[in-house]
């Protein structure tokens, strides 16, 4: 739905294997400013994993997907964490927490409020969507938008400093 500005929503949706890269044009919200994001969507299965090394090398901006109806999926992210920082020690990674499939709230299996609480100790805005109802799936990548955007302010400041 983001990829297509919610004109289209897939019904017959196929799991992402391995890759896939999505370059998108976000405006920063309470700016006049837009950035570029190059978002790899990565499937989450561990036979995937290494493949992911070589993309992570330089990331600005995380972000961690669950499923609200799977709570192996929010369990994952753990891990999914873990890695990424493993491979950018040292650095400050902003990003965000979402949950997905919130229009299936009778078989919701992952509790709002424990995911949250995760979220945030771990650095991370939190969010919950639901792309089939088309609810609150834009505010994630305006977030991520908004962090790079921050992180793109902060470069330029200590670039002006030192000329």
């Amino acid at each position: 739905m983001f990829r297509s500005d919610g004109t289209h929503f897939q019904k017959n949706y196929t799991l992402t294997t391995g890759v896939d890269l999505v370059v998108k044009t976000v405006p920063v919200l309470d700016t006049n400013d837009s950035v570029e994001l190059f978002i790899f969507d990565s499937a989450g299965k561990e036979l995937f994993s290494e493949m992911l090394d070589k993309l992570w090398e330089n990331p600005n901006v995380l972000c961690l997907v669950y499923d609200v109806t799977n709570e192996q999926s929010f369990i994952s992210c753990t891990k999914w964490l873990e890695k990424v920082r493993s491979q950018t020690s040292g650095i400050s990674l902003p990003g965000v927490l979402v949950g997905t499939k919130t229009d299936l709230a009778g078989r919701q299996t992952v509790d709002s409020a424990q995911a949250q609480v995760w979220a945030l100790s771990q650095g991370l805005e939190f969010f919950e969507t639901s792309v089939k109802e088309m609810d609150n799936y834009e505010a994630p990548f305006h977030c991520l938008a908004k962090q790079f955007y921050q992180l793109y302010r902060e470069k330029v400041d200590i670039f002006h400093t030192l000329v």
